[in-house]
């Protein structure tokens, strides 16, 4: 599934911005989310009217895969498991507990050859971690547990 317009990050200022001013959380050896205070005069003036939109970028390197298909693959499956989580965070009853803020996903290399049910449980860590989830906020992914 492609991202929505609204909870995309684009641009190198954008980027450079988050790589400075983010804070950093691991997931093991899988992947690192780099989360900063959303800050909307870094958009550009169409993207300015949901600035405060949660956003996210997933950044991989050929490191992760040489192929092209494969890193395309598993964007879209983390696309995917965020516009879930965003659907989920929509409804009264279990907010963003964090709303206001951007997000850069960075596989490491050892993604590649890892499994779905890995990169997503790893995935829905780091978010606890960074403070997106609680123990009661915690989704279920629909599709049964794997980012396919």
């Amino acid at each position: 599934m492609v991202l929505p317009q609204r909870h995309r990050l684009r641009g190198k200022n954008l980027f450079d911005y988050i790589y400075k001013q983010s804070r950093r959380y691991y997931g093991g050896s899988l992947l690192v989310l780099r989360v900063a205070a959303a800050k909307p005069n870094l958009l550009k003036a169409d993207e300015a009217s949901s600035a405060m939109e949660l956003r996210l970028a997933v950044v991989i390197s050929s490191k992760v895969s040489k192929r092209a298909v494969q890193r395309n693959r598993l964007r879209r499956q983390f696309h995917q498991s965020f516009v879930d989580l965003c659907h989920r965070w929509e409804k009264p009853e279990t907010p963003c507990l964090r709303p206001h803020s951007w997000l850069l996903l960075s596989l490491k290399p050892a993604a590649g050859s890892a499994t779905c049910n890995d990169l997503l449980r790893e995935w829905l860590a780091v978010l606890q971690q960074a403070g997106f989830l609680d123990d009661n906020n915690t989704p279920h992914h629909p599709s049964g547990g794997t980012l396919l």
